[in-house]
């Protein structure tokens, strides 16, 4: 039976996850902040052809772990200068701007919810219930609009199809970049 990961050293980038896909058709490389470096090894090729692939792409590995330690700083940072949160405050805050936005683009939903959540920033249920987590107070005005639109398009639109980001691009435009940029902050 063949091994479904390795952690390999290799020199000038450090340790690197390689871990067998049956998603993979080809090598895949991916750098993460609070990550680091996975290569997606397909299972009809070797861990030795994939280590070789990842050697051969040392330069573009190490611009981009360069860039996800920028980040990596920038939300340490942005989380040691942050203060506690005040649950009121946020709720206030974020039901307000969810009745603007619905109000202004004509979206309903049933029930809101503020939680602090761990590993989400929000959600619509299947019954059109909007929980929204705490945490995005301390995020720019557009992140969290983009989230709360994000959430009142699933209201019409229970999946993340074309239709959804067709949807979701006329009211933030650049939708998917705006979720990249998201998806980049840890939640803690």
């Amino acid at each position: 039976m063949k091994a479904k990961s390795k952690i390999i050293e290799i020199d000038d980038i450090g340790r690197i996850l390689f871990e067998r896909s049956n998603r993979a058709k080809n090598i895949n490389i991916s750098v993460k902040p609070f990550r680091g470096v996975r290569v997606a090894v397909p299972y009809r090729v070797s861990f030795d052809k994939a280590i070789h692939f990842a050697q051969s792409k040392k330069n573009w590995i190490r611009n981009h772990l360069n860039k996800m330690k920028a980040i990596e700083k920038e939300h340490e940072n942005f989380l040691k200068n942050s203060t506690e949160i005040d649950r009121t405050e946020a709720r206030k805050k974020l039901v307000n701007r969810l009745n603007e936005l619905s109000e202004k683009h004509g979206f309903k939903y049933n029930k809101v919810f503020i939680r602090n959540q761990r590993t989400i920033w929000g959600s619509c249920s299947t019954k059109n219930n909007i929980n929204l987590n705490m945490k995005l107070i301390r995020f720019p005005d557009e992140m969290i609009d983009y989230v709360i639109l994000h959430e009142l398009v699933h209201t019409r639109i229970k999946n993340h199809s074309k239709a959804f980001w067709e949807k979701l691009d006329r009211l933030v435009g650049d939708a998917k970049e705006k979720n990249k940029k998201l998806k980049e902050h840890k939640i803690f």
